[in-house]
């Protein structure tokens, strides 16, 4: 089983696609921080990526794409330096066409956003560096573009389903994306997604990901790897941050909190699909992870769910 298909199928995750950009001789556009992970792709030309907080700005080139994982202002520029506009009044000047910057059309960016459930930072975005950069000329970065593309022609044409069809594309690009930087940066990347990059720790993700309600021993896991029992405890805890037990449990846990949002199965019957012999038991465990007893993390997410209708449906009215 794929740890990281695993994980993306629990983090609700919802593409967008936004205006594009059109810049040409000395500019500079200023983004606010975006509420979730923002991307984009250069279709033509070349400008500098400068994020707060990051030392060093990020030159890209026609192809290249990026992605932003922390909730960080951020600035595109090209040509001379020069002060930057903000970019909220420049795309909302835009109307339906892309924002433009600057003087000519030397440059032309499209991009979006990838907003997730509530879990997606612990599980996915935390061990992740804020800037991710996919150079033109690799596989990644043309399954990218293609991707964007495809997705700007979706919305563009307003075919029947364009929407979803969008949506899934955007993920082929995170996913690629994500491919790159494991294939090529593992070191800078934490927790689980770098235990994916090491060859001691990865076949025992898979296993536990492939049958998390088996009763795993170290022993086993080791097993996988063809390693000692001491050896993998040891290398599982430097590479991922916490033993191999420790790991299933948490990953147990993120299984049964998903299914207490999704579904109305009783607590015994999600207990038992996820490796608990016993409600009991799940519970412990739940509660040590998270402080709640599962039905009350399942009262509190209904209450919080229903909460938002109302004011969805409320708001529709006015």
């Amino acid at each position: 089983m794929d740890p990281l298909q695993n994980v993306l199928s629990l983090l609700d995750t919802r593409a967008y696609l936004s205006s594009g950009l059109v810049a040409g001789g000395d500019w500079a556009v200023a983004f606010d921080p975006p509420e979730g992970v923002k991307f984009n792709t250069v279709r033509r030309g070349r400008c500098r990526l400068t994020v707060e907080g990051e030392p060093e700005a990020v030159d890209l080139a026609e192809g290249d794409c990026f992605l932003l994982t922390r909730s960080r202002g951020f600035r595109l520029a090209g040509g001379a330096p020069t002060d930057p506009v903000p970019a909220g009044p420049l795309f909302a000047a835009a109307g339906t066409g892309p924002a433009r910057a600057g003087t000519g059309a030397d440059v032309d960016l499209i991009g979006g956003g990838f907003s997730f459930g509530e879990r997606a930072r612990a599980l996915l975005l935390d061990a992740l560096p804020p800037v991710l950069h996919v150079p033109a000329g690799t596989p990644e970065a043309a399954s990218a573009l293609w991707a964007i593309g495809q997705v700007d022609a979706e919305l563009r044409q307003d075919r029947l389903a364009a929407s979803l069809v969008a949506e899934h594309l955007a993920v082929v690009m995170l996913i690629q994306v994500l491919r790159r930087h494991l294939a090529t940066d593992p070191r800078s990347t934490g927790g689980w997604l770098a235990g994916l990059a090491d060859p001691v720790v990865a076949p025992a993700l898979r296993a536990v990901h492939a049958r998390p309600d088996h009763a795993w021993t170290v022993a086993e896991l080791a097993r996988t790897a063809a390693v000692s029992r001491s050896t993998m405890a040891a290398r599982f805890r430097e590479v991922v941050g916490r033993g191999p037990v420790d790991y299933l449990t948490g990953w147990r846990v993120e299984l049964a909190a998903d299914r207490l949002r999704r579904d109305t199965a009783p607590i015994a019957v999600i207990a038992r699909d996820t490796g608990y012999g016993s409600e009991s038991a799940l519970s412990v465990a739940f509660k040590r992870i998270t402080g709640q007893s599962p039905a009350a993390y399942r009262r509190t997410w209904r209450s919080a769910t229903a909460s938002v209708q109302r004011g969805w449906t409320g708001s529709t009215r006015r």
